[in-house]
């Protein structure tokens, strides 16, 4: 990731979410976001009313394992968002949220290519910082470290924000909310 990054995605986390009425601590519905941006999300279960066929529809949604959760896909001079509407609503959440990242970011390709384990292939530093990018729009910097302090449980913080546990748990982890708050506390005991 390149330096600096995350203290940007800090502020324009805070940017995007003021222009769509959020504040830092509320949660953020990755839909309402796409269309904000004029973003047009299609979920998978849906192509077939397009034209797709089965066995392209199959390739991509087998079950609810498999590894195709979102794409953005450029459409002439736009970009619309794949959703997999196979998956749990909560990993969907974060899924969009990651693209609608690309999207913010401005990630430049014009091409989804997808690697044989169903994922896109744009370079490990572009997905990093959507990735980062994503979890800073859904959780906050700010609500991670209210979160910490409240002592919330990675339960809590899932429920609050609607993503999955594990997703809570990196994002309260990473963001290192509960480092400094732990810190915070044992200075001020000494």
């Amino acid at each position: 990731m390149r330096r600096g990054f995350k203290e940007q995605a800090k502020r324009l986390a805070l940017e995007v979410r003021k222009e769509i009425g959020l504040d830092a601590y509320g949660p953020l519905d990755p839909l309402l976001l796409a269309n904000e941006y004029g973003v047009d999300v299609y979920q998978l279960s849906e192509l077939g009313n397009y034209g797709c066929s089965d066995a392209a529809l199959s390739y991509f949604a087998d079950d609810e394992t498999a590894a195709f959760s979102a794409a953005l896909i450029p459409i002439g001079t736009g970009l619309v968002i794949l959703d997999n509407d196979n998956h749990a609503s909560t990993r969907r959440r974060s899924s969009v949220a990651h693209e609608m990242a690309h999207v913010l970011l401005e990630h430049q390709f014009t091409v989804a290519i997808l690697g044989p384990d169903g994922c896109r292939s744009v370079g490990p530093e572009i997905e990093t910082e959507a990735e980062w990018f994503g979890g800073e729009l859904l959780i906050t910097y700010a609500a991670a470290m209210m979160l910490a302090r409240r002592n919330a449980s990675d339960a809590e913080v899932a429920r609050r924000y609607g993503v999955s546990q594990k997703r809570a748990a990196m994002r309260m982890n990473a963001s290192g909310a509960r480092t400094v708050v732990t810190r915070q506390r044992a200075t001020r005991r000494s």
